[in-house]
């Protein structure tokens, strides 16, 4: 018996969190490995054996090593890992999925993660002080952009690429949920489309989706009383 594909991983990163949370949905034969971003594990010598760029999520495959969450979900779906429902097999429908993920690098997932790092991510580790409102009013202004651009070119059906959860959905709403650290909650008036989405998404994908977030959203009430 073949020995389980490792998934190193931790739910504080939104790409990983999405990552476990496909893997999850589709009872997949993985073997989690947490790496706990907040006490820098993953710079540790032992982890860059596992993963050379130091960064989450990874997977050991018996002595194949394999970073980037693209690359491995494309991995996994070719070694029948991966759920069908989540990343098609069929040639169009996976090409429509890929699409968003590649779209999304600079789109969501850039505004994202530059709010998330500059407004929480850096001030909380003492790597730079808080921003300045005019700075965080700019930081939200590249948000609400991509939000609009999602509404305006992927949302004229249920979900991302169609009438069903993929990992495209995952993915992205991941990104988007992220921002709860730095208490932004999508304007349901501004982009209704956006936040009856984000809904979809996370009752396709309970009682996973709100475990992945449960530090998350801990961490978001302390700073709220703050």
């Amino acid at each position: 018996m073949s020995k389980s594909i490792k998934l190193y991983y931790d739910l504080l990163s939104p790409i990983a969190r999405g990552l476990w949370l496909a893997l999850k949905l589709g009872n997949a034969q993985i073997e989690y490995c947490p790496i706990a971003l907040r006490k820098f594990e993953q710079l540790t010598d032992e982890y860059k054996k596992i993963n050379r760029f130091q960064k989450v999520p990874a997977i050991v495959d018996g002595d194949f090593h394999l970073s980037e969450t693209i690359a491995i979900i494309r991995y996994l779906a070719d070694k029948g890992q991966f759920d069908e429902k989540l990343y098609p097999k069929a040639v169009e429908d996976r090409a429509r999925v890929d699409e968003f993920l590649e779209w999304q690098h600079l789109n969501i997932r850039l505004a994202c993660s530059l709010y998330f790092r500059d407004a929480w991510l850096f001030p909380m580790n003492g790597i730079a002080p808080k921003p300045k409102p005019e700075q965080i009013r700019t930081l939200i202004e590249g948000v609400e952009t991509n939000l609009g651009l999602l509404e305006l070119l992927w949302l004229d059906k249920d979900f991302l690429v169609g009438e069903h959860l993929t990992v495209a959905d995952i993915l992205g709403s991941s990104e988007i949920n992220q921002l709860r650290l730095c208490q932004y909650q999508v304007d349901e008036k501004k982009f209704p489309k956006v936040a009856k989405w984000l809904e979809r998404v996370r009752e396709a994908s309970n009682p996973y989706h709100d475990e992945g977030l449960k530090f998350i959203n801990q961490k978001a009430k302390q700073a709220a009383k703050l």
